[in-house]
């Protein structure tokens, strides 16, 4: 059957899932040639047999991996966040009708498409959310361990280093109010912490050297402010950042610009929107609010004198951030197109 249908067939929406795939194949004219369940083995030997054409799918777990698969074997694959293939499902739910939406959805000429991620930024991609992930339970253990200690009149100042060098000495004096079975649990969870520490240490090492060697994360470091964590979790979210004109898309994309609510020809703008990759985004700001802090220090511009009078390092930071993040994806930065680098960002004045 796909041998008839194999110069009919012109774009293929393809619904992912564990085991099985649904496929919907649409000719020239938009009409439906091919309406079939496959399972997973059978997904590139069969399109193997098909002619070069261009295959949508959501950008979802395995979806990399089958882009690239796919583009191997000389079909135009592309990736489509699911958010923007929604519209175009019609009727109920099922897989084939997802499938058919995405198919619809790839021909669109404003459609905004995923660019399909390598090997090694998938790699990258894992380790940093192995370490989200362990930076997450150490902070839930070191809440433990202090909410353990204030419910014994117990209190540390606030901040990891100043717990870490107080607890040694609050377990071995205050035996007083500290029983001997919630001084185990807490020497327990000291344990955790400690083991949690090293595993942290151990994957952001990996990431530095990793960041070092490449050579994109090497012209984002050089940028103040920015250093192997942020450059090699950026490459490992964009790549080189071709997805995107200019940096101020990058901003909007990672949700650093004002979320827009406009009408009636009234610019009604709120507060950033927050959308896209949270992980990047909280770096970025973390990072800006250690290069606002060091601005008070100095002399800074009208700008920013006005930004920190206004609103303080945290009102700041978050513009900054987009600032910031402007400027990283500039082509030139990631090793782009060099006629792509005559972009203009707002500067510290």
């Amino acid at each position: 059957m796909l041998q008839k249908l194999n110069s009919e067939i012109a774009v293929i929406g393809i619904d992912i899932g564990k085991n099985s795939f649904h496929i919907v194949g649409q000719d020239q004219r938009g009409a439906i040639v091919l309406r079939q369940k496959w399972s997973r083995g059978q997904v590139e030997s069969r399109l193997a047999n098909l002619l070069p054409c261009l295959i949508g799918m959501e950008a979802c777990v395995g979806a990399h991996h089958l882009s690239r698969k796919l583009t191997a074997l000389g079909h135009d694959a592309r990736l489509m966040p699911g958010k923007y293939v929604r519209p175009y499902s019609k009727g109920q739910k099922n897989d084939y009708r997802d499938a058919e939406a995405i198919a619809e959805a790839v021909q669109r000429p404003t459609m905004k498409f995923v660019a399909t991620k390598t090997a090694e930024q998938l790699d990258l991609q894992a380790m940093h959310r192995v370490r989200e992930r362990l930076v997450g339970q150490r902070t839930g253990v070191i809440n433990q361990i202090r909410a353990f200690l204030l419910e014994r009149g117990i209190a540390v100042r606030q901040g990891l280093r100043f717990l870490r060098a107080e607890l040694p000495g609050i377990l071995a004096t205050r035996t007083d109010v500290l029983s001997p079975r919630i001084l185990r649990i807490v020497e327990d969870l000291m344990g955790d912490w400690h083991r949690l520490d090293e595993r942290i240490e151990g994957l952001s090492g990996e990431i530095e050297t990793l960041a070092r060697q490449d050579q994109g994360c090497a012209r984002l470091m050089s940028v103040p402010g920015i250093g192997p964590i942020i450059s090699s979790a950026m490459v490992a979210a964009i790549g080189s950042g071709d997805a995107f004109s200019k940096g101020r898309d990058f901003g909007a994309w990672l949700g650093l610009v004002p979320k827009q609510m406009s009408t009636g020809d009234r610019t009604i703008l709120g507060s950033i929107s927050k959308r896209g990759n949270r992980y990047l985004r909280a770096l970025f700001v973390q990072a800006a609010l250690g290069r606002v802090g060091q601005a008070r220090a100095k002399a800074v511009g009208p700008l920013w004198a006005q930004v920190l009078d206004r609103g303080g390092e945290k009102a700041a930071a978050p513009q900054r951030a987009g600032d910031c993040a402007c400027q990283q994806t500039r082509p030139h930065r990631l090793g782009g197109s060099p006629q792509r680098a005559c972009l203009r960002v707002r500067q510290d004045q």
